[in-house]
């Protein structure tokens, strides 16, 4: 429990220098800020691996799956990575909403914090419910590993045409019905007083859509890393980790999305190979560590060449 309470005072002390330092005051984040913080956030994220070497070297928390140190800090930094790869699906997405509800940004920062508290939140909830479901219910693995599968096999035929839409969505609509929605923004106000009358902004609508989005992605990533391990504090530690850095990240790529279209069928495979592994689990066969670990790796890794590769072959339109 005390390994469980240190690591969750770090998280908040983290979020609260964030806001309440480096970002005490809303500004437009440079690619250079973001870039610097993105690096700072994968380097945590990946020294964290030793604190869990240690962790289970010297016994520090209940090891459920009695793993050795070395196999405890390859599955985090398997999670890890799968976690990161799945959420640069939910950059596009924020992206979209953020111009959908022109929102500045200078105060997307601020809704990306909110957000991301949220989302730590929601997830934790969802892995400990998850972890308890799988633990308890061993036929789940065949339910999550098809889900992913179905997922990957959606993914992987969508349409480019396809747009995702803020304004069209259900949640969006039951907003409007519950709450008065101001059309323009008030600094970084999440509500408005008007008429005597509390009025959300397009601030705290776009927050909303984006708490209820991240959700539905949590129902890709946490069933994906629980066909990695089903340790709940590996799950929770490399699921957060890589919220933290998404922010950051979010700035760093927001202007070179178009850069990376391809990615998406590094996730398809990513996902098919998680879905087969939690099936395969399911009649006692399994992968190496190492095995995971490096088909994620090249999946990623092949992902961002092809995209690089397929950008760079592209002819500019003609005027």
């Amino acid at each position: 429990m005390i390994v469980w309470i240190v690591f969750i005072a770090l998280i908040l002390v983290f979020l609260a220098l964030d806001l309440g330092v480096f970002n005490k005051n809303a500004h437009v984040v440079s690619n250079k800020e973001a870039a610097l913080w993105t690096v700072v956030w994968v380097s945590v994220a990946l020294l964290f691996s030793l604190g869990i070497f240690f962790i289970y070297k010297y016994e520090l928390i209940k090891n459920v799956e009695g793993l050795s140190a070395s196999r405890a800090m390859i599955k985090y930094i398997t999670g890890y990575l799968i976690e990161l790869s799945l959420s640069v699906d939910n950059i596009f997405i924020i992206a979209v909403i953020f111009s959908s509800f022109k929102v500045p940004h200078k105060y997307q920062h601020r809704v990306l914090f909110w957000g991301i508290i949220g989302a730590i939140l929601f997830r934790a909830s969802m892995i400990l419910f998850g972890v308890t479901l799988i633990n308890k219910f061993e036929w789940l693995t065949y339910i999550f590993g098809g889900f992913l599968l179905y997922t990957a096999i959606k993914m992987l035929f969508a349409k480019e045409e396809e747009s995702y839409n803020p304004k069209k969505s259900l949640i969006y609509k039951w907003i409007q019905k519950i709450i008065p929605v101001s059309d323009s923004i008030d600094g970084e106000h999440f509500f408005i007083h008007k008429d005597h009358k509390r009025i959300a902004t397009p601030l705290f609508i776009a927050l909303i859509v984006i708490e209820f989005t991240d959700i539905l992605f949590a129902l890709d990533s946490i069933p994906a890393i629980l066909g990695i391990t089903r340790d709940s504090f590996l799950v929770f530690s490399s699921n957060i980790m890589a919220i933290l850095g998404l922010r950051s990240m979010y700035f760093f790529l927001a202007n070179m999305l178009n850069k990376f279209k391809k990615l998406h069928y590094s996730l398809v495979v990513i996902l098919s190979f998680v879905g087969v592994k939690l099936i395969l689990a399911g009649f006692e066969i399994e992968f190496k560590e190492w095995v995971s670990l490096t088909v994620i790796g090249v999946s990623l890794l092949g992902g961002v060449l092809l995209s690089i590769f397929t950008t760079s072959n592209e002819k500019p339109s003609s005027m």
